[in-house]
């Protein structure tokens, strides 16, 4: 079945994907940032909604987390939550601009302070009945989305440093849970997503090749400048950029990540690789991710990178405009 190229913008609802549950040793982000609250400032929202329909984009993705006032686990949910009668709202005015909601539970060890006291109960029968219960309630809440972001990046020691409590699953829970969640996004009629830099952390290449099921749709990320990056560079940009090119051949589908976060030439240089390099068979789209949350100071950062986006569509697929 044939979909329209997804132009994708991430948008955070909540703003506990980061830190630790009791907040016992605070990083920058945390004393700037964390409380309680997602604090989300309700005009940026909509004006960053009327933005992206203004920008030609069609698909939002939206970090949920502890923002909704689930029905299921409310002990989950944010003090400032949304209602679900509210959200319903938010998510029709999105429809009624020609933007598709898609929703976003990060479910990696590495961001799932939402989860509250159930991040220390990773992998226990009550992790997967309540990961199950808010799949399902959100599902529903979004009237059945396509598909559904699972997260599941960055679920390793050296992102979790300065943080209380490490929680990385080992190699054969990692996939367990990740089938596992994967089925339950399948069970309520959407498509799992996923981050995919699990794929070029050192020696998870043939491993993730012989696992990875074709049917999570897989976004790999990169933020710098794209050039020529050395073989033995720390981080592996090369290996980083390469990954889009090797899932193009292996046949996953994929909606590559840019942002404008780390470099502001990223967007554009995405949309050039993209058109340049991939199949369009297995591109899917192509989005965007801030990294910024939704606070009215941050508004001219968020619309920034959407415009960043928009940019190398108009250069690269004007086509499409």
């Amino acid at each position: 079945m044939k979909h329209d190229f997804m132009w994708a913008y991430l948008i955070h609802l909540s703003a506990h994907m980061w830190g630790d549950d009791t907040f016992v040793t605070p990083r920058w982000y945390c004393e700037k940032y964390y409380n309680e609250n997602n604090n989300v400032h309700i005009p940026t929202w909509d004006a960053m909604m009327q933005y992206l329909a203004e920008c030609k984009y069609n698909t939002v993705l939206i970090d949920v987390g502890d923002a909704v006032k689930y029905e299921s686990h409310p002990e989950i949910s944010a003090p400032d939550a949304w209602d679900k009668d509210f959200l319903k709202k938010k998510l029709d005015e999105m429809r009624a601009l020609g933007l598709t909601p898609i929703p976003k539970l990060n479910f990696s060890c590495g961001h799932h302070t939402w989860l509250k006291q159930y991040t220390r109960m990773v992998s226990s029968p009550i992790y997967y009945q309540v990961c199950a219960d808010l799949i399902k309630e959100v599902c529903e809440l979004f009237d059945y989305p396509e598909y559904f972001h699972i997260g599941f990046d960055e679920e390793v020691a050296r992102k979790q440093g300065n943080v209380e409590k490490i929680i990385i699953r080992g190699e054969k829970l990692w996939w367990n849970d990740l089938f596992y969640l994967a089925g339950e996004c399948e069970k309520n009629g959407a498509r799992p997503w996923m981050w995919s830099d699990y794929f070029w952390e050192r020696g998870h290449e043939d491993i993730f090749l012989k696992n990875m099921s074709k049917s999570i749709l897989q976004s790999n990320w990169f933020y710098p400048f794209f050039q020529e990056w050395p073989e033995d560079h720390p981080k592996r940009y090369g290996f980083r950029i390469k990954t889009y090119e090797i899932f193009d051949e292996m046949g996953y589908d994929q909606v590559p990540t840019c942002s404008s976060f780390l470099n502001s030439v990223n967007p554009v240089q995405t949309c050039a690789f993209c058109k340049d390099k991939l199949n369009p068979e297995h591109l899917l789209g192509i989005m965007t991710a801030p990294w910024f949350r939704t606070y009215e100071d941050n508004k001219l950062s968020l619309m920034n990178d959407a415009y960043r986006l928009y940019w190398g569509r108009k250069k690269h697929y004007p086509e499409t405009l």
